[in-house]
């Protein structure tokens, strides 16, 4: 019962980290009907600038909240760049332009500060909190707080402020939200700002587990892939809880399923992705679409 418990933790805080990434994948996802491919290397671009930031000697606590003011006015500079002008286009169109947005991404970090392993400062202390035989590292547990802050603060911005309302009013229906007078640009604008700020969390959580790359934030994309469709990508609860369900069951079956162990545990999430798309593709939480004949 000890194993499994703390197995359970552990499955927690990396649910909290694919949670974040899959947040930023609805949120954009409900803003602009867009699947952005390029969210992991966005996030990983933000953990670059980070270590960036703390190699110039700058504390992390004060390095974190600058990323995440350059992240959010990167995301609006995307947006107003590259992806307004393909808007409305073919399904494939948008595909391909975060496709490319991926690529473009992992070169620009690789250029400018190389392909080389590099470590990322831990901003948690070392140690953990014991309590009846199980152990919860305070690294982990500081994840799972800092992800729990982050949602929170979004819950609130959605539900008593108006740009949250504006927020969701264009999410549900664009044409309406803009003949009551809401700016549908700078909301949507507002929108990618918001996910690349949420995805930079994730990003800078997850450097100092997977070391710092160009290509760290691969696995964690698949594992927030699975996290936003079990939930619905529709829903941002759903995305939180899909990344929770997602983190446990990876860390459960690697500990518990002897075939899979270490190596296999990839294929839980893909595993994860064709069962809900076969059996109920709008997710957990999602709602199923409706057409009008």
């Amino acid at each position: 019962m000890i194993g499994f418990l703390q197995q359970l933790i552990e499955g927690l805080s990396a649910g909290a980290i694919y949670a974040g990434l899959a947040l930023a994948l609805v949120l954009i996802y409900r803003f602009t009907g867009i699947v952005n491919f390029a969210q992991g290397e966005l996030a990983m671009f933000s953990a670059f600038l980070a270590w960036q930031c703390i190699e110039s000697g700058m504390p992390f606590w004060l390095a974190l909240p600058l990323t995440l003011a350059v992240s959010f006015a990167g995301g609006m500079l995307i947006e107003r760049v590259v992806i307004r002008p393909v808007e409305g286009g073919a399904e494939l169109t948008l595909v391909i332009v975060t496709v490319g947005l991926f690529f473009f991404i992992n070169a620009a970090a690789g250029w400018i500060w190389s392909f080389q392993v590099k470590s990322f400062p831990n901003p948690f202390p070392d140690g953990a909190l014991r309590a009846g035989g199980v152990s919860a590292g305070y690294g982990s547990l500081g994840v799972i707080a800092v992800v729990a802050v982050v949602m929170g603060l979004l819950y609130l911005m959605f539900r008593y402020t108006r740009i949250g309302l504006a927020m969701r009013a264009v999410a549900c229906n664009p044409a309406s939200a803009r003949l009551v007078g809401i700016r549908v640009g700078v909301v949507l604008s507002l929108g990618w700002g918001l996910a690349a700020l949420v995805g930079a969390v994730s990003g800078v959580l997850s450097a100092p587990l997977l070391f710092l790359e160009p290509n760290m934030m691969g696995g964690v994309l698949i594992y927030a892939f699975a996290a936003a469709t079990l939930g619905g990508f529709d829903s941002p609860g759903g995305a939180v809880a899909g990344g929770v369900i997602v983190g446990v069951a990876e860390t459960l079956t690697g500990a518990y399923v002897d075939f899979i162990g270490t190596e296999l545990k990839i294929g839980v999430p893909l595993a994860i992705i064709l069962g809900v798309l076969l059996l109920r593709p709008q997710g957990l939480f999602g709602k199923a679409a409706v057409e009008r004949v």
